[in-house]
């Protein structure tokens, strides 16, 4: 299987030359830099004397396992050499540099290619094409928004630095605005998909997690037990692979992919009308969610009482629309979208799984047991096609939807190829 999560951690053998500038989001890279530790990386921690202000370098080296670089005269030996060079060898061997905090300033240097401490004579003198400048910028409401600070940061993305952040919300300061670098949790996100294949780069993907509720009267309603997290955790996957992503979502208490725009919904209907119309315009439909397949035909505007008489009451049922069979339908006349279905079953999982490829005429449908999936962080799952099956083994939800999104990424491609259109 190809593209197979390392099993040690999303970073695992990568070596991150973690920058820290001057601003009170300092702390939060003390919890970064331990987080990139967790995740496999190596973490090399070099600060600016205003960084130095905010928190001190005992503390990054104790959480980085790693001495620390303050000064560009600094001495010491790097990977063997010792030549008095830190500002070039620290990079030599990087994946990346990461700045978190970036403030206004140090985002001004760069831009203007000044040099006068180590941090950024190391960020001028890293090899542009093996080594990665990535940013979180951390200031003000008022320094982000303002003119000078913008052209920088437009510069710099035209210079081909990644910019992660930043966020809204409130400021050490007491404003409240956009400034805010983001969270460590949010930077290990942004970092492990920058370093994610791009097979998706270009595609647009729609996907529906989650299951709806269709209201039986105002405190009542048919649902069922789907968590969304494996429909959050493609969306997710298929943001890392490069795509524009889509997440429509029916009542589920989960945050949102970084870089996923998401839609949410309540009903069956309110999901029809959310990705039917426009699923056309993607490239990928992956349909998780776990839509109700009946609804009541009529709504009880009060809620239904207790009357004594011990006969519950009687609800006549509608069918709903079938969302994966409209899409599917749209893709057989334009070509496109790309449209995976998933089922969940309780039995005879291949069998069932099968008889919705035919029934839906999609190329492919994956299957799972609700009951041993609803609600829990892993999965096992089945991916059958008109030319048979494969198994997906026991993993947390987001290496399979890792591998789903490969697998899906392989076929677009064998779809799309010349030799694949020569033999049609």
């Amino acid at each position: 299987m190809s593209d197979t999560p390392h099993p040690d951690g999303d970073l695992s053998g990568k070596h991150i030359v973690l920058g820290l500038s001057g601003g009170i989001a300092c702390y939060k890279t003390a919890e970064l830099a331990r987080a990139l530790v967790k995740a496999g990386a190596t973490v090399q921690v070099v600060m600016t004397e205003a960084a130095e202000q905010f928190i001190t370098a005992v503390t990054m080296q104790a959480l980085s396992g790693r001495p620390v670089f303050t000064s560009a005269w600094d001495d010491r030996a790097v990977d063997g050499a010792a030549n008095n060079m830190a500002h070039i060898n620290l990079t030599r061997q990087a994946d990346a540099v990461l700045v978190a905090p970036a403030s206004a300033d140090f985002m001004a240097k760069l831009l203007h290619g000044r040099a006068d401490d180590l941090l950024s004579l190391l960020c001028l003198a890293r090899r542009v094409e093996s080594c990665p400048l990535l940013i979180a910028p951390a200031m003000n409401r008022e320094m982000w928004a303002h003119p000078a600070t913008q052209r920088n940061v437009a510069q710099l993305r035209a210079d081909g630095t990644h910019i992660f952040g930043p966020a809204s919300g409130e400021q050490a300061c007491g404003e409240v605005g956009d400034g805010r670098m983001l969270e460590p949790e949010e930077l290990i996100e942004e970092l492990i998909g920058f370093f994610r294949p791009k097979p998706l780069a270009g595609k647009r993907v729609l996907v529906t997690a989650g299951p709806t509720f269709e209201p039986i009267d105002p405190v009542r309603g048919i649902t069922n037990l789907s968590s969304g997290k494996m429909g959050f955790a493609i969306a997710r996957a298929a943001s890392e692979a490069g795509a524009e992503v889509t997440l429509v979502a029916g009542p589920v208490h989960l945050a949102t992919p970084r870089g996923v725009r998401r839609i949410d919904v309540r009903t069956a209907l309110q999901m029809f009308d959310a990705v039917v119309p426009g699923a056309g315009h993607h490239d990928v439909f992956v349909a998780t969610a776990a839509v109700a397949d009946w609804r009541p035909a009529s709504l009880s505007e009060q809620k239904i009482k207790k009357n004594g008489s011990k006969i519950a009451p009687i609800f006549e049922l509608t069918e709903n629309p079938d969302i994966l069979a409209a899409v599917a339908k749209q893709a057989l006349v334009a070509g496109r979208p790309f449209c995976v279905g998933f089922a969940a079953e309780s039995h005879d999982l291949l069998k069932h799984s099968r008889e919705k490829l035919e029934r839906k005429q999609v190329p492919l449908i994956v299957g799972n047991l609700g009951p041993a999936t609803f609600g829990r962080d892993d999965n096992a799952l089945v991916l059958v096609d008109a030319q048979g099956h494969r198994e997906l083994p026991q993993a947390d939800k987001l290496t399979l939807a890792r591998w789903l999104v490969g697998d899906i990424a392989m076929r677009l491609a064998d779809r799309d190829s010349p030799t694949q259109e020569k033999k049609q």
